[in-house]
């Protein structure tokens, strides 16, 4: 069974609630309410969204939920997302990364076990602004070997992770 952090056990209601939030989030006044009566209606419990509200807060503090908002479609909107990868000394790892983190431009920061270690997507609204991220960026690390690897085709749009109802 897993646990919060602070040894509580995840329940049932805490996955339903997990799995309830991961699509079709309410856009209304009172967003929590929406989704209890949605959980009470698809699984015949009676939570309100003041106690909805209590376990999400809950479950993101115990580090099962990272973040809650919307996710949209940046080439919709007018932007790019390029992923790009970097081989970065060990040395400077910690430096590089502190650096990308920074930008509100990057959504998506790994490290990985290969000579390309360091990978991450940057978006932007303007053709101008990854170059000049990167300009920077090897200016301040010295690290020349960034690859940008332009998207040909989109494959993979969302991801769910639909828990098991029963603890």
């Amino acid at each position: 069974m897993s646990e919060f952090c602070d040894g509580h056990p995840l329940d049932r209601l805490d996955r339903l609630i997990i799995n309830s939030i991961q699509e079709g989030f309410p856009i209304e006044s009172r967003p929590y309410d929406a989704l209890a009566d949605r959980i009470n209606k698809a699984h015949g419990l009676n939570i309100d969204g003041t106690e909805l509200l209590s376990r999400v807060k809950a479950l993101k503090a115990g580090g099962y939920i990272r973040r809650l908002g919307a996710v949209f479609n940046a080439r919709n909107l007018g932007y790019s997302s390029t992923l790009c990868a970097a081989r970065v000394p060990e040395d400077k790892i910690d430096q590089f990364g502190d650096l990308v983190n920074q930008s509100p431009q990057v959504t998506h920061n790994y490290l990985r076990s290969d000579d390309l270690n360091i990978w991450f997507t940057y978006t932007s609204g303007s053709p101008e602004e990854l170059p000049a991220f990167l300009d920077g960026l090897k200016r301040a690390t010295g690290i020349d070997e960034i690859y940008v690897l332009e998207s040909e085709k989109l494959f993979k749009i969302k991801v769910g992770f639909q828990l098991p109802d029963k603890a």
